[in-house]
């Protein structure tokens, strides 16, 4: 097989940290095609799945003022903001925030729509379900559930305010600088 010593005794250089535009990469699912550089089974290390803490807390919703605000005026458009960028751009933010609306209007109740998308956006970034489950967050205090989302997503890199498709432009002009 390998020998060990020759292997373990090498150390491995480290990559150069991303710059800012390329953080939000992990969204992007990346396809490993490529299998030539993998490294001998000795030296494989086992990934965790254990969940991540978010970023920010459910109650820190006046770190940013302007979400908060937008949040509490227009539920609608913070969650057509994270149902676009959660969705991977297959729904509109106008959409999912007309449908927000709707059930809104219809239910009195947008949280049974919006604690899916918490769900879904946890399950992406494997992020902790707390201090309780993602329905209760959302029934008992909507607003900071979702200004914690949008906080969220703009700590793993997206520019919310230009959407999915916006943002991966934006990446895509950075790669192509940086190569």
């Amino acid at each position: 097989m390998y020998p060990s010593s020759s292997i373990e005794s090498q150390e491995r250089p480290t990559a150069p940290p991303l710059p800012p535009a390329m953080l939000f990469t992990a969204a992007v699912p990346i396809n490993a095609t490529n299998q030539t550089d993998t490294p001998p089974p000795s030296t494989v290390m086992s990934i965790s799945h254990a969940p991540i803490p978010w970023s920010t807390g459910l109650c820190d919703c006046c770190d940013d003022v302007s979400t908060c605000c937008l949040t509490w005026w227009c539920p609608c458009i913070t969650f057509g903001r994270i149902a676009e960028i959660v969705d991977r751009g297959s729904t509109s933010c106008g959409v999912s925030g007309a449908l927000y609306t709707l059930i809104m209007c219809l239910t009195g109740c947008s949280c049974l729509y919006s604690c899916f998308y918490r769900s879904k956006l946890r399950g992406q970034y494997l992020l902790e379900e707390r201090p309780c489950t993602d329905c209760c967050i959302h029934c008992c205090c909507e607003g900071c559930a979702l200004c914690q989302e949008y906080r969220e997503l703009m700590h793993h890199g997206f520019d919310m305010s230009i959407g999915w498709h916006g943002n991966m432009a934006r990446q895509k002009r950075a790669i192509t600088r940086y190569t």
